[in-house]
């Protein structure tokens, strides 16, 4: 990497830590559930010549803040707004990451002024009907219950990493997984769990009136390829590109080819 990449705080309660590098039109990305800001580096560095990359810590990750009580899943777009008000930004291109493209969605229907475009990666519109309360709670209650009963992030980390990649990824993909999931603040991430999951808004991809580039990899066995081509034929100005070759995590596992889709998608717009 050659960008200068530096760490800078949006202040208030909780405070957010973000990495950002570069000058002019900005990009903010967000990670997955189980991820923080460092998984961007690499597309930070490959826009830092031509825009102002940005990609943040959500609350209760990497150095972002801690919150009491429950998170409510809206307060990660109200943290967006706070974001881009720190950055003195009107609109910016946002792509986010599974839980980070629920999050931009989820902005999109509160802030929708604030956004040039958006990319979304490996990631759905919200949970629909089919997902019961009970199997809501179900869910949840499987997924806190191994870190409920003493386990950290770390013990799980290397099956939910193996999980969530392809078959084809290189080990050190699923080494810097790991890493992320090992930085998590287990209290946050089972409250992000919480959250997120018992959320009842879908976003209506329909009413999204900006350009619109949606990645998806082929072996993406937690948002399947099958999502990405639903949203795709029903936002109006939407490109789709899958991923050979690629599961969950796009831009760790095919990185080269993700910022190049990237690059070309924000000059188009430029």
């Amino acid at each position: 990497m050659t960008a200068a990449i530096v760490t800078d705080h949006v202040p208030g309660a909780p405070r957010l830590a973000y990495d950002h590098a570069g000058r002019g039109e900005t990009v903010v990305f967000l990670h997955g559930i189980g991820g923080n800001a460092r998984n961007w580096h690499r597309q930070l560095d490959a826009l830092a010549d031509a825009y102002h990359a940005v990609a943040w810590d959500a609350r209760g990750y990497g150095n972002s803040e801690d919150y009491d009580g429950p998170l409510d899943f809206a307060d990660f777009a109200h943290d967006l707004a706070r974001l881009l008000d720190h950055l003195g930004v009107e609109r910016a291109h946002l792509c986010g990451l599974s839980m980070g493209g629920r999050i931009i969605l989820d902005f999109h229907d509160r802030y929708p002024q604030r956004i040039a475009s958006l990319v979304l990666v490996d990631t759905f519109p919200g949970f629909d009907a089919s997902f019961t309360q009970e199997g809501r709670e179900r869910f949840v209650r499987e997924r806190r219950q191994p870190l409920l009963d003493g386990k950290e992030p770390a013990d799980i980390a290397p099956a939910v990493a193996k999980s969530l990649v392809s078959p084809h990824a290189p080990p050190s993909v699923v080494d810097e997984l790991v890493a992320s999931m090992c930085a998590l603040h287990k209290a946050s991430y089972i409250k992000t769990i919480e959250g997120m999951t018992m959320y009842l808004p879908v976003t209506d991809v329909a009413t999204i009136a900006v350009p619109v580039q949606i990645i998806v990899g082929e072996d993406d066995k937690l948002t399947p390829v099958k999502v990405s081509q639903k949203m795709a034929a029903a936002i109006p100005d939407a490109r789709l590109l899958v991923m050979e070759r690629t599961g969950h995590l796009s831009n760790l596992e095919r990185p080269a080819e993700f910022n190049a889709c990237l690059r070309g998608f924000l000059d188009g717009i430029a």
